[in-house]
């Protein structure tokens, strides 16, 4: 349920601004309108958070130690880490030189070019070269002195004077070894740096204190930026503080501004106004809002809650694409184990595990009514499985009629399928398809009542069902019964003649409407693609079944006879095949999970027949 908003203006003395905006905040129910700010305290409590951030990642890459004990509260934990990460990168830019420059002149030796530059001070002049050899070929008179000569070219000195045209070698500042010595001291640095920086990883709950601290600054000096200031006197200004508010707050508003002598102005969004959405739901329904966390996606104030058709739908729809009761089961292992952790932990199970935890009932439910256990063949399956498998959903189950109360609606085809078990699955995601999308429409007319166009969204719902039968008759050789030509027809008339009744002109609207023609008639044969589209929860979970059995098949495909020590590679080499084949559908199938189960909720029932845009922002009140 979306929490209805009201927009709230606190007027105060500005000369008390600040004990007032730290009673809002106490109080806690205000979301502030944001606005583009700054203050100077702003900007410094920015750039200490930043500081913070940076250096929490820096520690994060460091193993803590458990159970460690601090004689000593570290202080200043950010700012000894920046430091020492800025050493860090100064070292190892020193470092990085210090081998570039060893490597350029390791082929010459180790000598001293401050005995080289003695020589030259006194006289004695010789200039390092790097020739060619064509250009050493080219020397006449000059007198060279050769220190080494390969197929590259000659390495060696020129007596008295350089070498026209060509550039000498540049003699380093320090020689060989000096420059590895001062690498190894660099290297012994960066060591005691990094022994350091693990050793502040333990205090990193500090720093995590620390952004605490500087995210209630920042807040409160956004608030402080952001109210506006009106002089009314020479003497006398006020403050005023927008923002909002759930409906259900306004009396605490009330009492809280009557207390503090606060002038409060309360009133209704306007058409204009984008007020933040709260959602609350029971504790059952709250189970998808992980779901839409991981997302991101937060609906507007005036569209749908729709978190209690999602869940549902999603339930079935994850069930259906896993497809395997034991894969269920495996994840329902893993989150109870995690489940119980973060009991023993923090007292209490997030909704995130809990939401896992009905995920997986459902897989293990949908997988035990088709005899799904890690793809094996029915016929090996225990009694006890077999029992819970549906007959419909067996393939060797012939095609069995509707029920006598739905034979007029739906003809099973004269040609048997030969895979019954598909046809029935199928059958059912065309069904939720038609289930789903009806709700949705069904929505849109109780939210438009009273007006004419709720007509239009009953028409659009007549067209779905009729839509429907169409899909059936095409791809699984059912009757088209007559009426559903007819509800096409008289659905898509109906939109046409009510889509644009917002008042005026009644033909006018219609002409408006029949204005927007090939649009509408895209909007339907899309609506017909989307009833199809249900159809990949049956071949998500077909190809995940067949990657299971194909797996299955090269495992035992050679049998375990043979030697002893061959039993064993063979059950090993079956074990681990197995397990990689089984765990890499299983990564499979989460995938499929988001890209199709999500999709079908958020396009196609959410985006295309609801109409959400999915454009809210969550409501965050101003608080500590």
């Amino acid at each position: 349920m979306i929490v209805p908003m009201k927009k709230a203006s606190i007027i105060l003395s500005a000369v008390a601004q600040e004990n007032y905006l730290e009673k809002i905040r106490e109080l806690g129910v205000i979301h502030i309108e944001k606005k583009t700010v700054s203050s100077e305290s702003l900007v410094k409590a920015v750039e200490q958070k930043n500081k913070a951030e940076i250096a929490l990642g820096v520690l994060r890459t460091y193993k803590t130690t458990k159970n460690v004990t601090h004689s000593v509260v570290e202080k200043d934990v950010t700012v000894q880490v920046l430091d020492l990460v800025e050493r860090r990168k100064s070292l190892q830019e020193q470092k990085a030189f210090l081998l570039k420059e060893m490597s350029r002149i390791e082929k010459w030796g180790d000598f001293s070019p401050s005995a080289l530059k003695e020589l030259v001070d006194s006289g004695v002049i010789l200039v390092p070269y790097e020739l060619t050899n064509k250009a050493y070929a080219a020397l006449k008179d000059e007198s060279f002195i050769i220190l080494a000569k390969n197929k590259t070219g000659v390495r060696g000195v020129a007596v008295g004077r350089e070498i026209d045209g060509e550039s000498p070698f540049a003699l380093p500042e320090y020689s060989l070894a000096e420059l590895n010595d001062k690498a190894v001291h660099i290297v012994q640095e960066l060591g005691v740096i990094e022994v350091e920086l693990q050793r502040l990883a333990n205090s990193m709950r500090v720093i995590e204190s620390e952004l605490k601290v500087s995210g209630n600054i920042i807040e409160f000096e956004t608030a402080r930026a952001g109210l506006e200031q009106v002089a009314l006197s020479k003497d006398f200004s006020i403050s005023i503080l927008t923002g909002w508010a759930p409906a259900e707050t306004v009396d605490v508003l009330k009492r809280v501004a009557v207390e503090n002598g606060w002038a409060l102005v309360i009133n209704d969004p306007s058409e204009e106004d984008k007020p933040p959405t709260l959602v609350r739901n029971n504790a059952f329904v709250r189970l998808i809002a992980p779901l839409f966390s991981f997302l991101g996606t937060v609906p507007g104030y005036r569209e749908y809650d729709i978190s209690f058709s999602y869940l549902l739908f999603f339930c079935l729809f994850f069930a259906m694409i896993f497809g395997d009761a034991a894969y269920g089961a495996l994840i329902f292992i893993v989150t109870f184990c995690i489940g119980l952790n973060y009991k023993k932990k923090t007292g209490e199970t997030p909704d995130a595990v809990k939401l896992f935890g009905l995920l997986s009932f459902c897989t293990i439910v949908w997988g035990a009514l088709n005899g799904a256990w890690f793809a094996m063949p029915y016929e090996k399956l225990p009694p006890v499985l077999q029992a819970l498998v549906i007959p419909q959903f067996n393939s060797d189950t012939p095609l069995s009629p509707f029920p006598g109360v739905l034979q007029k609606l739906f003809e099973i085809p004269a040609d048997q399928p030969s895979n019954p078990a598909y046809w029935n699955v199928q059958f059912l995601c065309f069904t939720t398809a038609l289930i789903q999308l009806v709700w949705a429409h069904i929505k849109n007319i109780k939210k438009l009542l009273p007006s004419p166009v709720a007509v239009a969204q009953a028409g659009w719902l007549l067209m779905m069902i009729g839509l429907y039968f169409l899909v059936l008759s095409m791809l699984l050789q059912v009757r088209l019964p007559e009426f559903a030509v007819y509800f096409i027809g008289v659905g898509l008339g109906t939109y046409f003649i009510f889509a644009e009744q917002k008042g005026g002109n009644p033909i006018a609207n219609v002409g408006k409407s029949f204005a927007n023609f090939l649009p509408t008639f895209l909007n339907a044969v899309s609506s017909f693609a989307d009833i199809i589209s249900y159809i990949r929860l049956f071949a998500v979970g077909l190809a995940g079944t067949s990657i299971a059995q194909s797996f299955n098949s090269m495992a035992v495909g050679s049998g375990i006879g043979g030697s002893v020590p061959l039993v064993v590679l063979k059950i090993f080499a079956a074990v681990l095949i197995l397990t990689f084949g089984h765990g890499l559908n299983m990564v499979m199938n989460a995938l499929s999970v988001i890209v199709h189960g999500v999709r079908l909720n958020l396009l196609e029932y959410a985006g295309n027949h609801l109409g959400m845009e999915w454009s809210g922002y969550a409501y965050k009140p101003f608080s500590k």
